[in-house]
């Protein structure tokens, strides 16, 4: 699945414009390499996300097309906040 599409489907990032802005300008790193928003996402990547001065890191649990809102935090475990 697409970077873009994962942070939009998990709720990382609430709109899929952002999160392919957020990809855009080098705010989004899977396992430490900088993300292009068609950057592919699977099960146990590591995702870094800046927001502003602070950085979340989530591993990636599961990628699933259409997630209910209440699922979706099962879709990553956080790392760091």
């Amino acid at each position: 699945m697409r970077i873009d599409k994962y942070l939009k489907v998990s709720r990382l990032i609430k709109r899929r414009t952002l999160a392919n802005e957020a990809c855009e300008q080098g705010r989004v790193k899977i396992n430490d390499k900088v993300a292009k928003p068609g950057s592919d996402v699977k099960v146990g990547d590591i995702i870094e996300i800046q927001f502003g001065n602070a950085t979340t890191r989530v591993k990636v649990i599961s990628v699933a097309e259409h997630v209910l809102k209440a699922d979706s935090k099962e879709m990553y475990e956080i790392l760091s906040n």
